[in-house]
């Protein structure tokens, strides 16, 4: 089996697949990352129909560390995307991320995982693989 390098493969038009290999869908507009996220959000959406999340949020941000000038040097915010952070009817708050196996061990992800709990201790963290 011959393989293609990356610049016959833009030539004849073929798309580059993803990292990690997940596959990106589009439902009603909204764009999500792998059909587990997907599931996910369906799942979540169910609770909230029932009454037991009161909030529902997609991709919040959470800074980790503001943005900061050292000499000439400026140095950007860092930053945490999730994938979920949801409110429960008891008053509880937890963000939610899901993972890959592969992607969970990424070096960056772990590290700023570690600054989010410390920053936000009040929040609940939970991972889905």
């Amino acid at each position: 089996m011959t393989r293609l390098t990356a610049k016959q493969a833009k030539a004849l038009d073929i798309p580059k697949p993803s990292k990690y290999r997940n596959k990106k869908i589009v439902v009603g507009g909204e764009a999500f990352d792998s059909k587990r996220e997907y599931s996910v959000y369906c799942e979540l959406k169910l609770l909230k129909r029932t009454g037991e999340i009161v909030e529902l949020e997609r991709q919040p941000e959470f800074l980790l560390q503001e943005k900061f000038r050292r000499g000439k040097a400026n140095h950007r915010a860092i930053k945490y995307r999730a994938d979920f952070l949801v409110t429960y009817r008891d008053g509880r708050v937890e963000v939610i991320d899901v993972k890959s196996t592969i992607t969970a061990k990424n070096r960056e992800y772990r590290l700023k995982i570690k600054l989010l709990l410390y920053k936000y201790p009040e929040l609940a963290f939970r991972e889905i693989f």
